[in-house]
């Protein structure tokens, strides 16, 4: 049974609104200039401290209420680089860039928690609120990090919360220990020697050395990784040639690779450079391999979890709650925060309905349902890890 915040309740459909609106207004990484004003803009008009610009476009809010520990609440505010196929009336007003991910939602659940808290005060201590840009690969918690977040937002924990279809409607699911896997983005190039393509044995092929490289790398987690552990190895790009007649100098490749466990992960790097570099070089080609973005496992404390559980049983339910759930190979930079301070990191259902699609899809949308359950949550937790 539920027990949302009645006040929340009251103003469903303005924080429908918002939402809608955002979704409407989406803005890539480091982008998010609109969302960004619209979000400090109503912070302050509920009174808060305010801080823009850390980490180019995030919004840093502070509320104190005594003089006990200090917790960070953070959303993501970024959208995707793709073009939205739904067709209802707050679908994207651009070409190629949508909320395909719930972002808009996000940052709507935690305005919201925001003007309630700032209009109760029902803790004793700090509640920083993290608006966070980029969070889709291109660093976001990185540069607010390097920028001092928790230096001059000082916090003792963080919390994270991101939408999850196929997960029912407002439940959760959350786990202690690591929950999401981390994320290693590479780029490969195999360098050959280019000539005509009726004369191969002139040149040195990189396009038959990739061919033999891809399927290799496939072995790296059936045959390099205990069958009890997870890991995925995905090539996800390829580019190399111009011309039917012209065997390329270079084919260059990318994608990623992740894992739960950091042994498992230094594994799979090490093991993916060595079958570049060697299979290259036994054709008589050349392999290089760079990493790019890298992102650690999501790894979620223990204790901050049982706080976790017990906040979203309060506004849920003990039955809506999963407190084991199965980890998920998908990455988030959030893990990035949680090597600094302990916290947790968990998902709210957005559905499990007929039509409902999975996150990064053209079809996607977040379901305002959940809008005032995931703003109770954040505000329960915070009560309950500042005391009421």
């Amino acid at each position: 049974m539920r027990a949302t915040i009645p006040d929340i309740d009251a103003r469903r459909e303005e924080l429908i609104g918002w939402r809608r609106d955002l979704h409407a207004h989406p803005e890539l990484a480091f982008e998010e200039r609109r969302t960004s004003d619209f979000v400090a803009a109503e912070l302050r008009r509920i009174g808060l401290d305010v801080h823009v610009g850390l980490g180019r476009t995030g919004v840093v809010a502070s509320l104190t209420a005594g003089p006990g520990p200090a917790i960070a609440l953070r959303a993501d505010m970024d959208a995707l680089p793709l073009q939205e196929r739904n067709v209802f009336a707050h679908r994207s007003r651009f070409d190629g860039r949508m909320h395909a991910c719930g972002h808009d939602g996000h940052t709507v659940m935690l305005l919201a928690a925001a003007r309630h808290l700032a209009e109760h005060h029902d803790f004793d201590g700090t509640v920083r609120f993290v608006f966070q840009p980029a969070e889709e690969g291109a660093g976001g918690a990185k540069a607010m990090i390097e920028e001092g977040l928790f230096e001059r937002f000082p916090v003792d924990r963080v919390f994270g919360m991101h939408n999850w279809p196929g997960l029912p409607e407002g439940s959760f699911a959350m786990r202690p220990g690591p929950i999401m896997a981390s994320m290693d983005a590479f780029d490969a190039t195999i360098t050959g020697r280019g000539g005509h393509g009726a004369l191969p044995h002139h040149g040195v092929d990189p396009v038959h050395a990739f061919a033999q490289t891809v399927v290799a790398l496939q072995s790296i987690v059936s045959r390099g990784v205990d069958p009890l552990r997870s890991a995925v190895v995905s090539v996800t790009k390829v580019h190399g040639g111009d011309a039917h007649n012209v065997i390329p100098e270079s084919i260059s490749f990318g994608g990623a690779l992740r894992a739960l466990d950091p042994g498992v992960r230094r594994d799979i790097r090490a093991r993916l450079e060595g079958l570049v570099q060697g299979i290259a070089g036994s054709l008589g080609a050349r392999g290089e391999v760079e990493f790019g973005v890298q992102f650690p496992p999501v790894v979620n404390d223990p204790d901050a979890t049982r706080l976790a559980a017990a906040a979203a049983a309060e506004v849920v339910g003990d039955d809506a709650v999963t407190l084991n759930a199965e980890p998920v190979l998908g990455s988030e930079d959030f893990s990035l925060m949680l090597e600094r301070r302990p916290g947790c990191y968990v998902f709210i259902g957005n559905g499990d309905g007929e039509g409902s699609c999975m996150i990064h899809n053209p079809q996607y949308d977040f379901n305002d349902e959940v809008l005032t359950i995931g703003a109770a949550y954040w505000v329960r937790l915070a009560e309950a890890a500042l005391g009421r």
